[in-house]
């Protein structure tokens, strides 16, 4: 690999030079080792290659209007896969890292979602009637009439601290009888 890699930067320094048969060159020989490239890093993110040969002409196309920002003293394979690895980011983040299985290859195997279990209305209002009146006019404001805290401080004349008490100790109250049932 070191060889090509010196070859790779001779390449480069003839083709800034203004050699157009070295620019040629260069890009013909460094197109395979970044498909590879490409290919490798798509499979790693868990990622069907089909992209990859985009990527390459992204890779590409950046080298060519980038070329003027390569220093000629500096090897030009390092600069080349700082190029490749950034495209490769770009081209994941298109993607949004997504993987798509298609869920009927699942139906089979997913397991149903247990219907939630729903007291009769009778009971509901026996664990009602167990509470202490003003939580349970708190309780029936926000949770049955959807009324916000503030509506109900208001409409009680509580502060809304007292209200998200009584709230919170009237729903504690009514998960330990349930649990107890």
């Amino acid at each position: 690999m070191r060889g090509r890699e010196d070859q790779w930067t001779d390449l480069m320094r003839s083709a800034n030079a203004g050699d157009d048969v070295a620019y040629h060159r260069l890009l013909k020989s460094v197109a395979p080792v970044l498909r590879v490239g490409a290919r490798s890093g798509l499979a790693r993110a868990g990622q069907p290659p089909d992209q990859a040969e985009d990527i390459v002409q992204d890779i590409l196309l950046a080298v060519h209007l980038k070329r003027h920002t390569w220093k000629p003293e500096a090897p030009f394979a390092p600069w080349l896969f700082a190029i490749a690895r950034n495209k490769l980011i770009d081209a994941l983040r298109r993607r949004g890292r997504r993987v798509f299985v298609n869920i009927d290859d699942f139906a089979e195997v997913i397991p149903s979602e247990e219907p939630a279990e729903t007291l009769p209305p009778g009971e509901i209002a026996t664990h009602l009637a167990g509470l202490p009146s003003r939580q349970r006019e708190v309780l029936q404001s926000i949770a049955v009439d959807s009324a916000s805290i503030k509506d109900t401080a208001l409409r009680m004349s509580m502060t809304e601290g007292a209200v998200r008490v009584a709230l919170h100790r009237a729903l504690a109250k009514l998960a330990a009888g349930l649990r107890r049932e």
